[in-house]
């Protein structure tokens, strides 16, 4: 019975194939949650391939309906060893995004496991059914070694996170009592370099808006018209062109955030953005003036133009358009007031002269931000447990530069919340060709079972 057992037995899981074998299956179930169409085997991932999967380690599992019509089901897995022990909670999510089979590559394809050198092809690798299956097998890791875990554990995974996790926060509310833990360890997102394990606390929030300007009805031709009548396309453009510097540097006072304190720029000190051989090239100069990249992406917020649509672009005319739109998006840290974020810009435009620009939220684009602080006892303890595996600090990251339901979790079942992320940058996630790196797959299951190992030890876990 040692720590070293465990993280062998996690070495052999996935050198003798179990964990492609696993991953495999899972793969080959389409669960696209933004295809109506894919129900059946939304339900199907839960009730026939994940529940089974925690009933052979001695977990008792429930699948709850979704409290919110049309939605995914959710799978409670619960193994309660000591009513006096350390609950941890944790999460996954066992849908994946439209399998866009015919842009794959030609000889991959996204129900179909295949490796290719340290690529492992198939949708929902990355994002998230190779993660939750990285830590499905460390709990089996430690179990074998320990004879049982030696702490209590509930995992939730749902099947709607693509579409925005509808009923999550509901069932959450719903089942608080039941959900009730001590501390939330999940996977999701990548780590901030291939091989360098790593922790974030929270997440970015987003939130996308549409600014419109609508003048008139219906075009006029442009040699009638032109330089009689505004043109909205223009208007839109000098009005976004005030919302950032030419750098993309925020303007908007209340969007600039107060959150990057020392201590977080402490933990991001030295620390590179690496994503990997297919990462784009990074825009130094793109940005917060002052900031290193690392700092832009993690403590600070950044406005991007998503679409901006003027006239009809695949069919020009020549007539004076009379409306124009874009879709925008704010990715904001804490200490940025969500309720403050379009009615901030709707100010900033007048005080710029640009009245007759609308902002108005899109209601499927918004999360919330949410950070644990980086000296958190539970940190700080996670940190230690990956370095004692890895042999290397681990990278701490304050929040994940995206977005994730993690409010949820943080503000409503108040839980310290600890991300182990198992992907990297250059997954292409949510895009056709996504795949996981095998030595990330095999260092990860190694850094799990020792951290499952470690959870098991309870005088050297944080005092609550």
């Amino acid at each position: 019975m040692s720590r070293e057992r465990a993280i062998a037995h996690a070495e052999r899981y996935f050198d003798e194939g179990g964990f492609f074998a696993d991953l495999a299956r899972r793969v080959a179930i389409p669960t696209e949650s933004q295809n109506p169409e894919r129900g059946a085997d939304l339900a199907r991932y839960l009730s026939a391939e994940m529940q089974p999967s925690f009933e052979r380690l001695g977990f008792r599992c429930t699948i709850f309906d979704n409290p919110l019509p049309q939605a995914g089901p959710f799978l409670l897995a619960e193994r309660m060893e000591d009513p006096a022990a350390v609950t941890v909670f944790s999460y996954g999510h066992g849908d994946v995004i439209r399998g866009q089979e015919a842009s794959w590559r030609k000889g991959i394809e996204p129900w179909k496991l295949i490796r290719e050198g340290d690529r492992i092809y198939g949708r929902g690798t990355a994002d998230n059914k190779g993660q939750h299956t990285i830590n499905l097998a460390a709990m089996a890791a430690a179990i074998a070694a320990r004879g049982k875990l030696g702490f209590n554990l509930k995992v939730l995974i749902e099947t709607g996170e693509e579409v925005g996790s509808p009923g999550l926060r509901e069932i959450c509310l719903q089942k608080k009592e039941l959900f009730r833990a001590d501390v939330l360890i999940a996977s999701d997102g990548p780590r901030l370099s291939p091989l360098l394990p790593t922790l974030f606390l929270g997440t970015r929030g987003a939130m996308n808006m549409d600014l419109v300007v609508d003048l008139r009805a219906g075009g006029h031709h442009s040699g009638n018209w032109g330089g009689l009548l505004a043109n909205p396309g223009i208007i839109l453009a000098q009005a976004l062109a005030t919302i950032t510097g030419p750098r993309g540097e925020i303007r908007v006072p209340e969007w600039r955030p107060n959150s990057l304190t020392p201590a977080v720029r402490a933990v991001l000190d030295g620390l590179e953005v690496d994503g990997g051989e297919d990462a784009p090239e990074i825009d130094q100069d793109w940005g917060e003036p002052g900031l290193m990249p690392v700092e832009r992406v993690f403590g600070w917020n950044s406005f991007e133009v998503l679409a901006f649509v003027c006239g009809n672009p695949d069919k020009p005319v020549n007539a004076i358009p009379p409306r124009a739109s874009a879709h925008c998006q704010l990715r904001y840290v804490v200490g940025t007031d969500p309720a403050d974020i379009v009615p901030a810009l709707q100010r900033h435009l007048v005080k710029n002269g640009f009245r007759m620009v609308t902002v108005s939220a899109a209601r499927e684009g918004f999360f919330p931000a949410t950070r644990l602080d980086v000296e958190h006892p539970w940190v700080l303890w996670a940190a230690a447990s990956l370095a004692r595996t890895a042999g290397k600090k681990p990278v701490i990251l304050p929040n994940l530069g995206g977005s994730l339901p993690n409010d949820i979790f943080y503000d409503l079942l108040g839980l310290p919340t600890v991300w182990i992320p198992h992907s990297y940058a250059s997954c292409s996630q949510h895009a056709p060709n996504e795949h996981m790196l095998a030595p990330v797959a095999r260092d990860a299951l190694r850094l799990m079972a020792g951290l499952m190992w470690d959870l098991g030890e309870a005088d050297s876990l944080p005092r609550q």
